[in-house]
């Protein structure tokens, strides 16, 4: 969850009067954190992974599963528990969008040793045990990215109906389906967001995803909402063949899985923000698992488009439907989109889309000294308006205080984000991996968490360029959202990823295909599928055998980690060859061959119940699934060896690096040698 900032919310009307002042002082707060900490050097990898659970209560003799809004209570006693070891929690728990929704996260960030991988499905388990365990008999959680039936008649536990009147007393949203009871209540940041995010766009959001066709869905499939008190505002935004959605809800309602790594300087952050930017739409793809919205199956697997949509606040002006006279640019995406410019002086050439930017403060900041590719990325996100702003919060310190600039950093919700160290922390610059949909069972998420922190530490190690035009990676994100992509998809994706800095017995193992100065950018990439991205083919080496080559060079990683990280790595290349399905894929199926299933996309209170129903068999491992998760024996544990808890700068003092195979691997940070 982004900055909760406590005190009073303001209205839209409100906000905007100081919308320059956010930004002037959130530039200068930028500026002093940029002077005081560039230089800040952090010798140990620390990461971590957030996963957003959905709260489900389950009524068996109605044969209904419903969305608990039970979060408030249940996080109060999460947080209770925290406070009993302040210091030394495995776990920490924070509020999210919706009344449903709770959001986990280790207590201690994750070190450099690789045994620590053994401990990430064991945390995520143990978070998961934390909230059962404060819910009653009939109640579960589950790492859902989207409830099916949400914003159908009483979806929720208990159930409140919407509010889509206009009025003085109208509600945040005034959405025909999603009831403003249903967002959270225990922190006014929620329903201010999705409030002002409607005032400044003047209209409510407009969300349309296609309609999976099937043999008796309508034709076309248009729906009447006269009669959920439309007043004629959303038979106009609808489009034919399309599910309709109008609010911030049925973006922000989704889960996810994230995962946040601390760099060891500003450089290597900038870096490793560049080069995990092409794997973000193929990691998409591979954890695709929202394929049911509104309880309509939908033509694509992923949830990215509809919360891109959810909380776009662009007015009319700005989305190039009008003449530019109240507002300033023409802005060509949401505030929740894929990245937009590469951050690196590597990246800068494949900067290839036109980055629309604050003039005025993209001087400021190179006045004061940053380079041109983080000026532009500041002055970039800084074309948007705070949406949520708390009169306590208006007037702070530039030096001590980091509010305004997090207001807008953390309301441009991209597939990554590049994060400074917060005041007054021993924390240093960290990206964040965002565009992952959160799986059903513990070791399906630490498989994904897993494999993408072991890439930072192949592209690191082995200074690999996986580096493609923006616009590509652009394209890719579309690709990655149709049904069945991660199987059917082709995606842009980088040749080679050696360079003349790679180490030689690398690329020698890959069959030496290092490029020549003279090939053109165009003949840098090619389109390949998601199989031959992970698993490799002939002229291309895969992800897995990168991880392969970098776990047989480092002396440290032992036989039962390496058996660990093996199985999770097995489940990534089985869902990149075909072998396994993504939970999209299954959830579809599961719908398709239901015997209460008409071919009309439509998905019943009937078949919801039994689908959330075996989803959460799956998850407490009472049913296998092999179509989705193959048996599996890690040895996940909480334990770490007391031998692994002394300090990362100890163990770097005694061996700093292997050479095995005469290749430099670094043993803890990854660093480039």
């Amino acid at each position: 969850m982004g900055l909760l900032s406590e005190g009073s919310p303001l209205s839209w009307e409100e906000t905007k009067k100081w919308c320059d002042h956010v930004r002037k002082h959130g530039v200068q707060q930028f500026i002093h954190q940029w002077n005081k900490l560039k230089d800040t050097c952090k010798p140990e990898l620390k990461w971590g992974d957030e996963v957003e659970y959905m709260l489900v209560a389950f009524k068996h003799e109605e044969e209904e599963a419903k969305l608990l809004l039970k979060a408030g209570p249940v996080l109060d006693a999460l947080q209770e528990m925290e406070k009993t070891k302040p210091d030394d929690h495995p776990t920490t728990w924070r509020p999210e969008y919706a009344a449903y929704m709770v959001e986990g996260t280790p207590g201690k960030p994750y070190g450099g040793l690789l045994a620590h991988f053994n401990n990430v499905e064991a945390n995520m388990r143990l978070r998961r045990e934390e909230v059962i365990k404060l819910l009653n008999k009939n109640e579960t959680a589950l790492s859902l990215t989207a409830f099916p039936r949400t914003g159908c008649l009483n979806f929720s536990e208990p159930p409140h109906k919407a509010t889509p009147e206009a009025g003085p007393k109208e509600g945040a949203s005034r959405s025909l389906f999603y009831p403003d009871e249903v967002i959270f209540q225990g922190h006014p940041r929620f329903k201010t967001l999705t409030r002002n995010i409607r005032h400044r766009r003047k209209e409510k959001v407009i969300i349309n995803i296609p309609v999976f066709k099937d043999t008796k869905t309508k034709e076309p499939f248009i729906e009447d909402f006269s009669v959920l008190g439309d007043d004629g505002e959303a038979a106009r935004a609808a489009k034919p063949d399309h599910i309709y959605m109008d609010c911030m809800g049925f973006g922000m309602g989704c889960s996810c899985l994230q995962m946040t790594f601390q760099a060891c300087n500003i450089a290597e952050a900038r870096s490793l923000y560049d080069q995990l930017t092409p794997l973000t739409p193929i990691f998409l793809a591979l954890s695709a698992a929202s394929p049911i919205h509104r309880g309509f199956l939908s033509d694509i697997d992923c949830r990215w488009n509809i919360i891109s949509s959810s909380v776009d606040c662009r007015t009319r002006e700005e989305r190039g439907l009008e003449p530019l006279k109240e507002n300033k640019f023409r802005i060509q995406k949401s505030r929740y989109a894929s990245t937009d410019s590469y951050l690196s002086p590597c990246g800068e050439k494949y900067n290839d889309i036109e980055l629309v930017m604050d003039k005025d403060i993209y001087k400021t900041l190179i006045n004061a000294g940053i380079d041109h590719l983080l000026a532009q990325h500041i002055a970039h996100l800084f074309i948007r308006d705070p949406v949520a702003l708390f009169s306590e919060k208006i007037h702070q310190s530039d030096t001590d205080e980091t509010d305004h600039f997090e207001n807008l950093q953390s309301t441009n919700w991209q597939t990554m984000r590049f994060k400074p160290p917060p005041p007054n922390s021993g924390i240093g610059w960290r990206v964040e991996f965002r565009p992952v949909e959160v799986q059903l069972t513990d070791f399906e998420n630490a498989a994904f968490v897993v494999f993408i922190v072991l890439m930072t530490r192949v592209i690191l190690s082995f200074n690999l360029d996986f580096l493609i035009p923006i616009s590509k990676v652009d394209e890719n994100m579309e690709t990655s959202q149709k049904k069945d992509a991660a199987v059917n998809g082709k995606f842009w994706f980088k040749k080679d990823p050696f360079t003349r800095e790679t180490p030689p017995e690398c690329a020698t193992k890959c069959k030496n295909r290092c490029r020549t100065v003279s090939e053109c950018m165009e003949d840098e990439y090619r389109l390949m599928t998601a199989d031959e991205i992970i698993n490799g083919s002939a002229d291309f080496p895969g992800l897995v055998e990168l991880i392969n080559m970098y776990l047989d060079n480092n002396i440290e990683c032992d036989v039962d980690t390496r058996c660990t990280i093996l199985q999770y790595v097995k489940l990534i290349k089985a869902r990149a060859s075909g072998e396994l399905k993504t939970t999209a894929k299954w959830m579809r199926d599961f719908v398709t061959s239901h015997p209460d299933y008409k071919q009309d996309s439509i998905v019943s209170e009937k078949i919801n119940y039994d689908l959330i129903k075996l989803a959460d068999q799956i998850t407490r491992g009472e049913k296998e699934c092999p179509e989705l998760i193959f048996c599996h024996n890690t040895r996940s544990t909480d334990n770490i060896p007391r031998a692994m808890e002394k300090s990362e700068e100890q163990l770097i003092s005694k061996k700093k690096m292997s050479k095995s195979n005469g290749v430099d691997v670094p043993i803890l940070n990854g660093t480039t040698t």
